[in-house]
């Protein structure tokens, strides 16, 4: 009630992108201290019965993730467990530094539950983003996965260019061994390379490189979600084929601004992708056919659209293993997290007949 009666009013009077720098600022500050950590804990973290899910031989003590294009540059490891996450999704990450795409970045569209997205993937790039991780001491019990990009400026012209970038962030970050899985972005819809390798040909490029290179930890791919079923299942067909490819994140952001429930929200041109409300449907239907089609196959993230215990319950029951999310938490505030901890627990009480 503090956040949607006091807080957010006044956070949503100022540009979005401050906001969310202010807070990544704020939590990388109460992350320092043990005490600080425990008085966030007291208010934020879920204390209730074990809801703790093991994915691809990773312990996840909640099975909520905050997804890729939140934490970017890994400043809120200390913080996020205190708010009840069982993972974060740094990144995504790139092969050099990156300024992101022109200013506005992010703009809030309240009516309809979404927010414009088209930060470019700014992040201070892989290197910089493995030296922070290193002087984490994380908990045992906190999954930091690591999402990679290809970094959004012009060297990045060719499919080549691309494909090495993708290459150089997957390499180090297996040498230094930092994080306890990779995601694999090939839908960002605002970066200057597009959305080359979310093509069959190009994937079965990328994937087979990749696949070259020792890995360790699972491997997952993000996938887009404004895709016909068919053409979404000729990129499933092809991660198929590869063992590093242990699941997909379905998925990335909406790019059809038709879907918001108050279309004269958005621009008339395409300035970035949806988040939230307007990818709920296309990410269940997506997660749901893909459950079908290739069983327990593939890890399944579930993301886009959680903004409610209900909505959590519907990426569940679709077939997600884990859900990630980031809008409803700017919506409905840190608890949210809790809240959902809590449902979901009651849920296994009643499933397990106790």
């Amino acid at each position: 009630m503090f956040y949607q009666k006091l807080l957010k009013p006044i956070l949503f009077k100022f540009d979005p992108e401050n906001v969310h720098d202010f807070f990544v600022w704020a939590g990388e500050v109460l992350g320092k201290f043990g005490l600080s950590r425990k008085l966030v804990a007291l208010f934020y973290r879920y204390k209730g019965p074990d809801i703790s899910i093991i994915v691809d031989g990773i312990s996840f003590k909640t099975p909520f993730i905050l997804s890729a294009g939140f934490d970017y540059n890994a400043r809120l490891i200390n913080i996020l467990p205190e708010i009840s996450f069982g993972s974060v999704e740094v990144g995504s990450v790139t092969a050099r530094p990156c300024l992101g795409n022109d200013k506005p970045r992010l703009i809030r569209l309240p009516k309809s539950k979404s927010i414009l997205v088209r930060k470019g993937l700014r992040n201070e790039g892989v290197d910089a983003v493995i030296h922070r991780l290193k002087k984490y001491c994380i908990k045992k019990d906190f999954v930091v996965g690591v999402s990679i990009a290809q970094t959004n400026d012009e060297k990045n012209c060719s499919a080549e260019t691309g494909l090495e970038d993708y290459l150089y962030s997957f390499k180090r970050l297996n040498e230094e061994n930092v994080g306890d899985y990779y995601t694999v972005n090939i839908s960002c819809p605002n970066a200057f390379g597009g959305e080359a390798f979310a093509k069959p040909a190009l994937l079965d490029l990328l994937v087979s490189r990749l696949s070259a290179i020792r890995c360790e930890k699972p491997v997952y791919v993000k996938m887009p979600i404004n895709l016909e079923w068919s053409e979404f299942d000729n990129l499933l067909k092809v991660l198929n084929k590869f063992e590093i490819i242990k699941g997909v994140i379905i998925g990335n952001l909406n790019k059809e601004y038709n879907s918001l429930d108050y279309r004269n929200e958005a621009p008339d041109e395409y300035r970035g992708g949806l988040s939230g409300k307007p990818c709920f449907e296309l990410s269940n239907d997506l997660i749901r056919k893909t459950r079908s089609a290739y069983g327990k196959r593939f890890t399944i993230i579930g993301c886009g659209g959680v903004l409610s215990p209900l909505d959590m319950a519907q990426k569940f029951a679709a077939g997600s293993d884990l859900v990630a999310l980031i809008t409803g938490m700017i919506y409905n505030g840190p608890s949210l997290v809790k809240l959902l901890s809590s449902y979901y627990a009651n849920h296994l009480i009643k499933q397990n007949g106790k």
